[in-house]
C-alpha cells in the first residue's frame, strides 16, 4: 500500500484549485456534522439514507419509511461526499490533496468538478453491478478520487512523488510505479473479496471512468503521458 504525501508539480493554468479545496472542506464538514451532532444510531441512519444501497437502487428492498433518505438515483450522487471514520476521510482527502489540484489545473474549474463526480457515479454504478443484492451502504470519495488518481497517470508518469510504502516506509518514487503498483492491489483485492467492506470496485469502476474521460476533459494545450511536464 502506498501513501502520497507531495508532487511538488507546480500549477499553469490557475492560482489556486479551488474546486479540490471545496471538495474537502465539504467532505470534512460533512464528517463532522455526522460524528458530532449524530449519535451512532443516527450516523447508521445518514450512511443507509444518503448511501448507496444497490438492492434498494435496483428495487429489490426498501428502507424504512422514517429514515430520511435521498431518492436513489440522488445517492449515486450523496455517498460520494460522506465517510464512514476519521481514518476513511483521512486518505481519501489525503489522496485528493495530492493529486487533485494538478488535475484540477489540467481540466480547468468546472470540467474537474463534473469530472470528479462522473468519475463516482462511474465507481457507484460498477459496485452495484458486482453487488446489486447488496444492502449494505457504499459511502466515500474512493471512486472518485480513484478517477483524478488515473487522471493523474495519464498527465504526470513520470513526476516523482514522495510518500510512503506499507503507510510507513519513506519512498520518493516514479507516479508510474507508484499508481500502477496501487492499481494492482485494488484489482487483486476485487478479484479476491469483491462483496467485501470495501467498496473495490467502486475505486476500480472510478479509474476506468477516469482514464476513458481524461482525454476529454482536459485542455487542449495539455498533452497526455507527461510529455508536457518539465523536470
Amino acid at each position: 500500500m502506498f501513501i502520497p504525501l507531495h508532487d511538488g508539480v507546480p500549477l499553469r493554468f490557475m492560482r489556486a484549485p479551488y474546486v479540490t479545496y471545496a471538495l474537502i472542506g465539504l467532505c470534512v464538514g460533512l464528517y463532522l456534522l455526522m460524528t458530532l451532532r449524530q449519535d451512532s444510531d443516527g450516523q447508521i441512519a445518514i450512511a443507509a439514507g444518503f448511501g448507496f444501497i444497490p438492492s434498494v437502487f435496483f428495487g429489490a428492498a426498501q428502507l424504512p419509511p422514517e429514515i430520511l433518505q435521498a431518492p436513489s438515483w440522488a445517492t449515486l450522487f450523496s455517498n460520494i461526499l460522506l465517510h464512514a471514520s476519521l481514518a476513511h476521510l483521512a486518505g481519501n482527502m489525503l489522496f485528493l490533496w495530492v493529486f487533485g489540484d494538478n488535475v484540477e489545473d489540467a481540466m480547468g474549474h468546472g470540467r474537474f468538478l463534473v469530472f470528479f463526480f462522473l468519475c463516482g457515479l462511474g465507481g457507484s454504478l460498477a459496485h452495484a453491478l458486482m453487488n446489486p443484492a447488496s444492502d449494505q451502504p457504499l459511502i466515500g470519495a474512493s471512486g472518485a478520487i480513484s478517477g483524478v488518481i488515473a487522471a493523474y497517470l495519464m498527465l504526470y508518469p513520470r513526476v516523482r512523488i514522495w510518500g510512503l510504502a506499507f503507510n510507513w516506509i519513506p519512498l520518493h518514487i516514479t507516479a508510474l510505479y507508484a499508481i500502477a503498483a496501487w492499481i494492482l492491489f485494488q484489482l487483486v483485492q476485487g478479484l479476491i473479496d469483491p462483496q467485501g467492506h470495501v467498496g473495490w470496485w467502486a475505486h476500480l469502476g472510478g479509474l476506468g471512468t477516469g482514464a476513458a474521460l481524461t482525454p476529454l476533459f482536459i485542455h487542449r494545450g495539455v498533452a497526455l503521458f507527461g510529455r508536457t511536464v518539465r523536470r
